[in-house]
């Protein structure tokens, strides 16, 4: 086991393994996310993917509605520590707790920006109904839409 000298983002100690299976972690495209994609899309909405967000450089929304102001979110399970499916592991547990819930928290901090500048942020766990979803999101962005515009 190789050690790593400890830091806000990196473990205490990692493997080869451990930094393999990380670095394969998907970012972008995951199959909800496609979901979610087919059914706005369906429903005649345009939309940017994995866009950057204003104002905050290194974060991106998994869809966004730009003219209306509408940031999706996709959340992980794992990565966001939804309510009813979050896991901790058991190996090197008080750092995973402690990454966890920064990315938890990051998530609060981008909700609350976004808002500050009239957006809407809309939120959706990995496991949910993406045509549901794609309800709320056109929901939302008939009340945000431009007078006339038309999906």
């Amino acid at each position: 086991m190789e050690s790593v000298t400890p830091g806000p983002h990196v473990a205490v100690t990692t493997t080869p393994a451990v930094s393999a299976r990380m670095a394969r972690q998907v970012r972008r495209d995951t199959a909800p996310e496609l979901a979610l994609r087919r059914a706005l899309h369906a429903r005649g909405l345009r939309y940017r993917v994995d866009h950057p967000l204003p104002g905050m450089s290194r974060r991106r929304a998994d869809v966004v509605l730009t003219r209306a102001r509408i940031a999706v979110f996709v959340d992980g399970c794992f990565w966001h520590s939804c309510p009813l499916h979050a896991t901790l592991p058991r190996s090197n547990g008080p750092w995973w707790r402690a990454k966890l819930e920064r990315n938890v928290a990051r998530d609060r901090e981008t909700d609350a920006h976004l808002a500050s500048l009239g957006w809407s942020v809309l939120r959706f766990w990995e496991h949910a109904d993406m045509s549901a979803a794609a309800d709320e999101v056109m929901a939302v962005w008939l009340t945000r839409r431009a007078p006339g515009e038309v999906p």
